[in-house]
């Protein structure tokens, strides 16, 4: 795929081999950051973990300190009580087989989904739709809850999912190139505190392989794992 003149150009203003600390890395993404729209920063962790097997799975949620910069849309999956308590607490979709009738027509309007427990069996149904998004409720992530007012205000509030793709590799956004340099670093090193923390058990070698951090439109900065400052 080519990429952009801005891009290219970019990609010529630092050493893209080179392996940076997180502070240096963070103040490379922002300077390269684009005029035109404030851009999403993101993190990718290669991780040393065989995603086929379900015990070296990753795969959890955090709130990040400095929040996401983002307006999270949530559709949550509940009747009664707890659908008015959703729609109150501003959920954008709420519903139950009204809303997964509209979901398995394509509707996927949202960013997260929180369903009641009650609900799994109207919701599991929509796994062809939801799972190729990454947006089927989970108990591990407490998209799966009684709570839905607490789920929203979270995840509205910059509660992040993670988890690793088929490559082992976890992609996160950490905030908006708007943010100053210690509000990334923040999210960045809390992000990296995390996935050290539920480093799985059968996990063997090297862990962290690979950190790589970029805006939306821009080329990534790649980050040594060891010079990465975490509490």
């Amino acid at each position: 795929m080519a990429k952009s003149k801005q891009y290219n150009d970019n990609s010529k203003k630092y050493d893209r081999d080179r392996l940076h600390s997180d502070a240096e890395a963070v103040a490379i993404v922002k300077s390269l950051g684009t005029k035109k729209f404030d851009e999403t920063v993101d993190i990718v962790i290669r991780l040393g973990v065989d995603p086929r097997k379900a015990e070296q799975m990753v795969r959890g949620t955090i709130s990040l300190p400095s929040g996401t910069g983002k307006d999270v849309r949530v559709a949550v999956f509940a009747q009664g009580e707890a659908a008015t308590a959703a729609r109150e607490a501003g959920a954008e979709h709420v519903g139950d087989e009204d809303l997964a009738a509209e979901v398995e027509k394509g509707m996927t309007d949202f960013d997260v989904a929180i369903a009641t427990p009650d609900m799994m069996p109207v919701v599991g149904k929509l796994g062809r739709v939801l799972g190729p998004r990454g947006l089927m409720p989970n108990p591990k992530t407490g998209t799966v809850t009684p709570d839905v007012v607490k789920a929203i205000e979270e995840f509205k509030g910059g509660m992040v999912e993670y988890r690793t793709d088929r490559f082992a590799n976890v992609h996160v956004p950490i905030g908006k190139a708007s943010f100053d340099e210690d509000a990334l670093l923040i999210n960045l090193r809390a992000l990296i505190g995390e996935i050290e923390r539920v480093r799985p058990a059968s996990a063997k070698g090297k862990y962290v392989k690979k950190v790589v951090v970029s805006t939306t439109m821009g080329p990534g900065v790649r980050i040594d794992p060891a010079q990465v400052t975490v509490d």
